[in-house]
């Protein structure tokens, strides 16, 4: 394994376990193997590393959710199909998926909220879409779209929180389970 990525993924488990704002770029630097001025060739800073780990992979989070979000007009299927990839690459990544719902829900003037927010906002936009695509066949929706997201968003995080506790598996039962008693909900 390279340098750059050897960094990247000692900085993601230390993130995920210390905290991002506990973690100092020595302590990365050690578990790395290399020397501060290398990670800092690469990544500039931490507030760069922190980006760098982000973007790599909510770009696959999206990429994945934006093309299981594609609304054909069978809202169900496409909620079914959306929360399962939420639910593989939960599973694929933990580490990640851990650390990136911490830095959400941390301060909103840290700096890791601030950075992730960016991110957090791409997926929202994605189901957001979703949503309003939906609307064209299910008027009592009209105008509730990011309502839905924030809905949506927060009960498929809570579950896949609940997974990754150990409370409950990520599994098509429970994608069954929980969108059964959301829909109820959104068609109203």
């Amino acid at each position: 394994m390279d340098n750059k990525t050897k960094i990247l993924k000692v900085a993601l488990n230390l993130f995920s376990m210390h905290g991002y704002e506990a973690v100092g770029v020595q302590e990365i630097a050690v578990s790395s193997g290399i020397t501060k001025p290398t990670l800092y060739h690469y990544y500039g800073n931490k507030e760069g590393l922190l980006k760098a780990i982000l973007t790599e992979h909510f770009d696959k989070l999206c990429d994945s959710v934006r093309n299981a979000a594609y609304y054909n007009g069978d809202l169900p299927f496409t909620l079914e199909k959306s929360t399962l990839a939420f639910f593989h690459f939960a599973k694929e990544n933990p580490i990640f998926y851990r650390l990136q719902l911490t830095l959400w829900f941390a301060p909103p003037n840290s700096e890791s909220f601030m950075i992730v927010a960016s991110f957090h906002k791409e997926l929202h936009v994605i189901i957001e879409k979703m949503f309003m695509q939906a609307a064209h066949n299910h008027g009592n929706m009209k105008g509730r779209q990011q309502s839905y997201a924030f809905t949506y968003l927060g009960m498929v995080n809570s579950y896949i929180m609940l997974g990754l506790n150990g409370y409950t598996e990520l599994d098509e039962q429970l994608v069954y389970t929980a969108l059964r008693q959301f829909q109820y909900g959104i068609y109203s």
